[in-house]
């Protein structure tokens, strides 16, 4: 993973490809945030990747993505799928289209990255990594805090050894605001939507498998969430197979910005990062110490990972390298995420084996590359 410098939105040209090096041909399925944020770096960011196409149900959002990264619009996927000129699809669709467009691709021979989750249903999950199992082709799983330079570089103290056998793990995870009540109704709840990423993070950074979870939840901000079985303000509490034990908070309104925080306290000390800033200033004067606020979203928080894990996409492809976050990856979180569901339903611990599914034959052996 290397270092990602990020121009300025105004400074933005079209990436010249190089006619030496062969590119890969992308399509975006899903013309929202999301999608429009994988456009842009695929379009102007990256050398190793090409954008073929937008694909959306809805035309205005295909034809107005398109028009802004020079691509051709679709509001059939199949369409897009069927263009010779594509090599890979990076689906950024809402997480009920996942599993089927996953298939679509897979049984088209195309590469694919896709955004978290894979499918909120561990049945549908299989299905997607059975698909591609068979079609031997690569899924790479849209966890991106794995590429933040600050998470790579507490994963690389607890990989060589720095802070000695992880004994504890605390991740601080709050939005700056909570989404509408009309996302909350399909979201899967805060803990498969919000929470999935920290359940992630947590897997990556101590390299080890969560047993056993306890969950607590509450409606500090918003009421209304309860009615489709979800919180607003979440902790969860695991304990790990190696002995670690972790603890994930989120919230989903921190009202001074976007709270990224992360500790790993073992043996032989620590290793934490804290959050991002717009500026390194600091105001110090007879009264007062302060700073500007941590920066405000993900989109400004992370935006230098999204260009980095696409970057190894495209390169695990073209020169078929082993992904780095594979389906399989993806799948271990959601596995955690119900678990802390049913934890928060139930009032009491509860172990991943009771929620997770055997893997299907077609998947024993596998290591998802």
């Amino acid at each position: 993973m290397q270092k990602t410098e990020l121009p300025l939105e105004d400074d933005l040209v079209f990436v010249k490809p190089d006619p030496t090096k062969k590119a890969l041909r992308i399509g975006v399925v899903g013309a929202g945030r999301i999608g429009q944020v994988h456009a842009t770096n695929i379009t102007f960011r990256l050398k190793k990747a090409h954008l073929v196409g937008v694909s959306s149900g809805s035309r205005e959002l295909a034809e107005r993505c398109s028009l802004d990264h020079g691509c051709q619009p679709y509001t059939d996927y199949d369409e897009m799928l069927a263009n010779p000129e594509l090599d890979a699809v990076c689906i950024c669709s809402a997480s009920n289209q996942h599993t089927s467009q996953i298939i679509k691709a897979a049984e088209a021979g195309k590469h694919i990255f896709c955004e978290k989750p894979i499918d909120l249903n561990l049945e549908e999950v299989d299905r997607a990594l059975m698909a591609v199992r068979k079609a031997g082709v690569k899924l790479q799983v849209g966890f991106n805090r794995r590429f933040d330079e600050n998470y790579a570089r507490v994963r690389r103290g607890v990989a060589t050894g720095e802070i000695g056998k992880p004994h504890m793990l605390h991740i601080t995870s709050r939005d700056p605001s909570p989404p509408p009540l009309e996302y909350v109704k399909s979201s899967g709840g805060i803990w498969l939507d919000c929470s999935i990423h920290d359940f992630d993070m947590a897997r990556f950074l101590i390299a080890d498998e969560v047993e056993e979870v306890y969950t607590l939840g509450q409606n500090n901000l918003n009421p209304d969430f309860e009615q489709y079985g979800d919180v607003d303000t979440s902790l969860v509490t695991m304990k790990f197979k190696g002995g670690c034990l972790a603890s994930v908070d989120n919230s989903r309104q921190a009202v001074y910005g976007y709270d990224q925080r992360c500790e790993v306290f073992g043996e032989g000390g620590s290793i934490s990062i804290n959050n991002n800033y717009p500026n390194s200033a600091v105001i110090s004067t007879s009264k007062q110490i302060k700073r500007d606020l941590p920066m405000h979203f993900f989109m400004d928080r992370y935006s230098a990972s999204f260009i980095t894990e696409m970057n190894d996409f495209c390169e695990c492809v073209l020169e078929d390298k082993p992904i780095p976050c594979t389906g399989l990856d993806g799948r271990a979180p959601v596995v955690i995420a119900l678990a802390a569901k049913k934890s928060y339903e139930l009032g009491r611990p509860v172990k991943l084996s009771e929620v997770d599914r055997p893997l299907p034959a077609e998947l024993q052996g596998w290591d998802g590359q």
